[in-house]
């Protein structure tokens, strides 16, 4: 945090929830959660968890995709967690080649 920056970041996986999912199923460092509070490092999909009372309609108008990740960086090591995430983004890619 000396730069500025807070351990807790989202993005969007292209392809929707079901791309979310398999990115949150590829991380092995990184554990899937309902929650983000802790000193490890989780991920969170809002479609599942803070927002799951809403219709993707709804969260569409709420500014919230439905294959938004939400991370909470915990205390690990910045390259493991940077290799997981690649890890994450190649099971979601390996499963987009599978559905062309």
């Amino acid at each position: 945090m000396s730069l500025g920056f807070g351990p807790l970041l989202s993005f969007e996986v292209r392809g929707g929830l079901p791309a979310a999912e398999a990115v949150a199923r590829g991380l092995v460092l990184v554990r899937h959660a309902p929650s983000l509070g802790g000193v490890e490092s989780l991920a969170s999909l809002p479609a599942h968890t803070s927002h799951r009372h809403l219709s993707a309609e709804e969260r569409a108008v709420a500014g919230i995709p439905e294959g938004l990740v939400r991370l909470s960086v915990g205390i690990e090591d910045v390259d493991d967690l940077w290799a997981d995430l690649d890890r994450g983004a190649r099971v979601r890619l390996r499963r987009a080649r599978s559905e062309v």
